[in-house]
């Protein structure tokens, strides 16, 4: 491996708390200077925006954005059979690709709910690199932790790499213009330097555009965070915070953690049954979804797109025709790109409905009409 390897990095800084206990990105600084406006994610301080949803969320649609999500997690899965170990605690099936290969998955617990979705890179087979969402890092690494045979060591390193997302149709121009790589596929990753220091590039993201996430060391995101933003000025670059993430990611039918997908809600319920390797003999939740996929899941997310001017928000009741309650509204926006209010739904299979039905969802005690939609509300760009 390179010097880029994870297993090198053990002690770099990141991640001081502030002095209510929040865990800081070592961009933090940057995003003061910025002018960001903070909330509280995963028991990190981080950026919710700079200059408007709005207006970051058009710059990723439309030119490029710079995330900084160095609060997701990251643990390293190391030893003889750590891809065989992983393969067999999490959902999807890593024999569908190899190294220089990352793939979306899930943590289930054994009642086949979600304990968190996260993505794994495929180093090789005596090494994988798991990237899951910052609330949930401390629980899947204890589980895997128990779970582990000798020949394998589990190691969090949450705090010793930042994450920046390059997100837009002109992420690749700008990758360029600081000296990184970005002709590798989807879903691929190349181990490179930025100004002589190791950074991964990986070809993700989480709005649905043609992106990339860098993961450098942690002492090392503030010249590469300048870097992109400096370059990026030709661009149109946009720093962007976690709203514009969340208005984006919804546009695309992206399911959040904690609200889309959870213990309570299974992968089948989610529509992330494609994430799941049906056919492999072994996985955490494995028996409870083939029981719940053989007589189908008794309820189903779906997309809901306004009517009129109504907004679905999580939590809204939705309503068939004679005011029933047929299910919940568990994310919800105002689309920055279509101009009209969206959410996603857990709905009853029982009700019957389906794309292209007209219903209405519980706005504060007046009823709002949506259609369901299957999504994306957007096309997608990620190849």
């Amino acid at each position: 491996m390179t010097s880029s390897d994870p297993s090198d990095h053990l002690a770099a800084p990141g991640g001081t708390p502030d002095s209510a206990g929040l865990r800081r990105s070592p961009l933090h600084d940057r995003h003061v200077a910025l002018g960001a406006k903070f909330a509280e994610f995963g028991g990190w301080e981080m950026p919710l925006q700079y200059s408007g949803v709005i207006d970051e969320h058009t710059a990723v649609r439309t030119t490029v954005g710079v995330f900084d999500v160095s609060h997701l997690g990251k643990a390293l899965v190391a030893g003889p059979g750590a891809a065989a170990f992983v393969n067999a605690c999490l959902s999807n099936d890593l024999g569908r690709i190899g190294p220089g290969k990352a793939q979306y998955t899930l943590c289930c617990d054994e009642s086949g709910g979600v304990v968190d979705d996260l993505i794994a890179y495929y180093y090789a087979d005596d090494r994988i690199f798991l990237v899951p969402n910052a609330a949930n890092t401390g629980e899947v690494v204890r589980r895997l932790e128990a779970a582990r045979p000798d020949t394998v060591q589990i190691t969090d390193l949450h705090i010793d790499y930042a994450v920046l997302a390059v997100q837009g149709p002109r992420s690749a121009e700008l990758l360029a213009a600081v000296g990184l790589p970005g002709d590798h596929d989807y879903m691929g990753f190349v181990e490179a330097q930025h100004e002589g220091v190791p950074v991964i590039v990986c070809r993700t993201g989480y709005t649905g555009e043609h992106g990339y996430e860098l993961l450098p060391r942690a002492e090392y995101a503030e010249p590469l965070w300048d870097a992109l933003l400096g370059a990026g000025e030709s661009l149109g670059v946009k720093p962007a915070g976690l709203a514009a993430r969340d208005t984006l990611r919804t546009e695309m039918g992206y399911p959040l953690h904690g609200q889309d997908l959870s213990l309570e809600i299974s992968p089948l319920q989610a529509r992330s049954g494609w994430a799941v390797g049906w056919k492999k003999p072994e996985f955490w939740g494995r028996d409870a979804l083939l029981a719940e996929k053989e007589a189908g899941p008794r309820r189903r997310l779906a997309g809901l797109e306004s009517l009129d001017r109504g907004i679905p928000r999580p939590g809204m009741a939705v309503l068939d025709a004679d005011g029933a309650t047929i299910g919940t509204v568990t994310s919800g926006t105002f689309s920055p790109t279509r101009k009209v209010g969206i959410g996603l739904a857990l709905l009853d299979t029982a009700a019957g409905v389906s794309a292209g039905d007209e219903i209405t969802i519980d706005v504060r005690g007046r009823r709002s009409r949506v259609r369901v939609i299957d999504p994306p509300f957007v096309p997608s760009h990620v190849r």
